[in-house]
């Protein structure tokens, strides 16, 4: 759905990889609380790890940093800044229909947020039919999930409703004094109403309730007390209240409108041993959209405004106690049939910033049906960002250290290329085989580095010269019969030309691959084991790290009807970063914690019983 046109994923101008149903059902067995693990298992996206404190994460698109990347709940934009802290930590997948994920500038439809990529979290919808799932998890690192689905449509009414919770105590992987793994208390409470005034008609009224408390550092703090020498811990205490209203109207059976608008406020509460700040973030959307589709053409045509506002309510100063983002923008796209099942697009998007101006942003996209089994995409599309002093860095900085934006700063432009062949071929309807080899390269002008200097006072500048990622992403797809395979290679040379010397992006594996193999007894069993590899990365002091292997295995046995139970194992080969070099230095009462570039939790096993009406 995030092309707009409902285009079938072969033949679309923009490639789209989507990680469908069923791969949500076995994610939400294996990882219940959040999506991060399967989005990291797809090649070219890296899930970063930027705080050993308190477990915060981003997504990372072929080499950029994390604040590159757009991430949308349906369409909707509603984790940045500010408020994208823990977003990709705390949405659970059994919430989710299916994740659609989108490499390189998807600035047209979207803004121009999305320079790495974007990642369009789709949620699910009723059916005629009841839907209730219930799962307990448990992990021998000491994390209990309880989550449950329920859904139905009868007549011109349905719902959805989520609810789920999690608690995690602090784990010690290391036993070096300090949590690996953070407490967290959370729950989440995401119920919607689907209304059906006619049959072209449909109306979503969704509300999302997002509580969480985690707290990591000195583990005897976590436990027990404080006292003269174990003083350091972070605390957070995280509220999300997000409203949406989504109206779509089909007008004819290809064409049909659509009104999208969603209100988030987001509070965040910091505390340490000597620090206490609390800030809040609203977010708000609004779209009207219009799609036009022909036997042989198409167009969408919408406009948007979108906006947020930081304010510091208590505790410590900051340099900045508020600020704002607003943009009004308008789109087009237009697809049009070529010979056979080639297609090609175009889009334009205007986007004006209260603050920044103007930007233009144009795009051009083709599919080329070469024959039945081979395929050409190619593609180009410009991006901005405008500077956000919270937007997430390789390190988690302390917000009371960061300075506000000087006005001489300007947004970030960039111009993303594509190029990619395409094999397919189908034995049965059980048995085919899929290859995709992509080229990619983005340049990012005018980019907003943070500089620390000696008096630890955090602030952000335009470089004169360019980041330039570029390389190749090549994955394949197999199926035979009741065997499925999918394996992945992403070679990937990001630079930071700005520099005179060491140009590339720390934390970056220059090599990635990833692989799965998955075994279906339908009806019975389900078995899969994935591995991941990831090469050489450079750390902040232009340093190698070592290359790890990654090996996850998992098996679900129904053992009745309606009850399966799954058991999991994380990491088998229990590879840590710990086990190469200290997750911090300084002293116990004042840590200086290290970049992460692997995992610092080890291996872990997990155990589900599944209810499934």
């Amino acid at each position: 759905s995030s092309t707009r046109t409902n285009q079938r994923i072969e033949t679309a101008p923009t490639k789209v990889e989507v990680l469908d149903a069923e791969e949500m059902n076995e994610e939400s067995s294996v990882k219940p609380a959040t999506i991060s693990g399967i989005i990291g298992d797809i090649s070219g996206v890296q899930i970063q790890q930027i705080s050993a404190v308190s477990g915060n994460s981003d997504v990372r698109i072929q080499g950029l940093e994390g604040r590159y990347t757009q991430i949308l709940r349906d369409g909707l934009p509603l984790y940045d800044g500010f408020s994208g802290g823990f977003g990709i930590m705390s949405i659970p997948p059994l919430d989710l229909k299916q994740i659609e994920l989108i490499k390189g500038s998807s600035s047209t439809l979207y803004g121009g947020g999305a320079i790495g990529g974007l990642v369009n979290l789709i949620s699910k919808k009723p059916a005629t039919r009841q839907e209730a799932i219930v799962t307990l998890n448990q992990t021998t690192l000491k994390e209990t999930n309880l989550n449950s689905f329920f859904s139905k449509r009868k007549n011109k009414l349905g719902y959805t409703l989520y609810a789920g919770g999690t608690h995690q105590n602090a784990v010690d992987v290391n036993k070096d004094n300090f949590s690996d793994v953070a407490k967290l208390s959370s729950i989440v409470f995401h119920p919607r109403l689907f209304f059906y005034p006619s049959p072209k008609s449909t109306i979503t009224l969704g509300y999302t309730f997002t509580q969480e408390q985690r707290k990591g550092g000195d583990m005897q703090v976590i436990e027990q007390y404080a006292d003269a020498i174990h003083q350091y811990f972070e605390k957070n205490n995280i509220v999300r209240n997000s409203v949406e209203l989504l109206i779509d109207k089909n007008i004819t059976n290809q064409n049909k409108w659509q009104f999208k608008s969603s209100f988030s406020h987001f509070n965040r509460s910091i505390e340490g041993a000597d620090n206490y700040v609390k800030a809040a973030q609203l977010d708000y959307f609004s779209e009207f959209s219009y799609v036009l589709n022909g036997n042989n053409k198409s167009w969408v045509l919408g406009a948007n405004f979108t906006g947020n506002n930081f304010k510091k309510l208590s505790g410590d100063p900051l340099y900045f106690n508020q600020f704002q983002n607003q943009t009004l923008g308008a789109f087009t796209q237009y697809s049009q049939k070529l010979k056979g099942k080639s297609r090609m697009e175009l889009g334009l998007r205007n986007d004006y910033h209260f603050q920044y101006g103007n930007f233009l942003l144009p795009r051009f996209a083709i599919f080329y049906q070469i024959n039945d089994r081979w395929g050409m995409r190619a593609g180009y599309g410009a991006g901005y960002k405008v500077p956000n002093p919270l937007t997430a860095q390789l390190i988690d900085y302390p917000i009371q250290n960061i300075l506000p934006i000087e006005n001489s700063v300007n947004a970030e432009k960039s111009n993303g290329y594509n190029w990619e062949m395409n094999y397919k071929i189908i034995w049965n309807n059980e048995s085919s085989l899929f290859i995709n080899h992509a080229f990619f390269l983005t340049q990012i002008n005018g980019p907003i580095i943070a500089t620390e200097p000696a008096n630890g006072l955090i602030y952000f500048s335009n470089a004169t010269k360019p980041i330039v990622s570029k390389g190749f992403d090549t994955y394949m797809k197999l199926a035979l019969e009741d065997w499925s395979c999918y394996a992945g290679l992403t070679y990937t040379v990001a630079e930071r030309k700005y520099l005179d010397s060491n140009q590339f992006m720390p934390l970056t594996p220059k090599l990635r691959m990833a692989g799965m193999l998955t075994r279906e007894w339908e009806g019975k069993a389900r078995f899969c084991v994935e591995m991941s590899y990831n090469g050489y990365q450079y750390r902040l002091d232009h340093s190698k790290t070592p290359d790890y292997l990654f090996i996850a295995a998992m098996v679900e046995y129904n053992v009745a009807k309606h009850l399966s139970v799954v058991a999991n194992v994380e990491n088998l080969l229990d590879y840590r970063q710990s086990k190469t070099e200290s997750l911090f230095t300084g002293t116990i009462t004042s840590p200086s914690f290290v970049p992460l570039w692997a995992p610092i939790d080890g291996r872990v096993f997990n155990f589900c019983l599944k209810y499934k009406l």
